[in-house]
């Protein structure tokens, strides 16, 4: 049987489209419920493996009404060895003004960093280096991961040496788009031949799958 995940929608702040992105690229493998800013039921984790956060828009208002009612669930489902799966926002989110299920690691704006290849939140194929392979991802104002580099295990670095993507324990946080379709690099004319026909698709599956490994050894 597939394992489950639960996907958190919050539309616009939470996006539709990158929820969609991710079902597109994990549903061979996984199955989905959806839940939403409204309070679940006391038994709605149950059967669930991870809990996913795409992208969007959001902010500290945004979490303050999108999580009212679940923030103690999720953590709980966190604290107890549930996987947490962050993608941009999600992964911001994750962070010590949020969710704050992270160990010594924070999520902070990369444009901010030092050496940061932008300092512009628009949207770009981003230079990163994935599992020792260079590559460029679709990247909207996305996160990097700092703190203690003890303490987590780095998946992928932006162009500065920043982690991009990491694993800690049995959260994965990722600041670029690899779940990411054809039509997001199609609304942005200097991106319009860039997209990964898929690939970005498959290091996502990848990565979802190294979470469950790491956090069962």
């Amino acid at each position: 049987m597939k394992p489950t995940i639960a996907l958190f929608l919050y539309d616009p702040k939470c996006s539709v489209q990158s929820g969609n992105g991710i079902i597109r690229a994990l549903q061979n493998h996984y199955n989905f419920k959806i839940f939403s800013k409204n309070k679940i039921e006391d038994n709605f984790f149950d059967d669930v493996d991870i809990v996913a956060v795409p992208g969007g828009f959001g902010d500290a208002a945004s979490f303050d009404v999108g999580f009212k009612h679940n923030m103690s669930a999720v953590k709980k489902f966190v604290k107890q060895g549930g996987r947490y799966l962050g993608i941009c926002m999600g992964a911001y989110w994750a962070g010590s003004h949020y969710l704050d299920i992270l160990d010594s690691v924070d999520a902070v704006q990369y444009l901010k960093r030092p050496g940061s290849d932008t300092r512009r939140p628009h949207a770009k194929n981003m230079p990163i280096t994935w599992q020792g392979q260079p590559i460029n991802m679709f990247w909207y104002d996305g996160c990097t991961l700092t703190g203690d580099h003890r303490r987590f295990k780095t998946i992928a670095t932006y162009s500065n040496g920043d982690s991009m993507a990491i694993i800690q324990n049995n959260i994965g946080l990722i600041g670029c788009h690899p779940e990411s379709e054809q039509f997001w690099y199609d609304s942005y004319s200097w991106m319009r031949d860039r997209y990964h026909n898929g690939q970005h698709h498959a290091l996502l599956l990848d990565f979802v799958q190294q979470l469950n490994i790491q956090c069962s050894t």
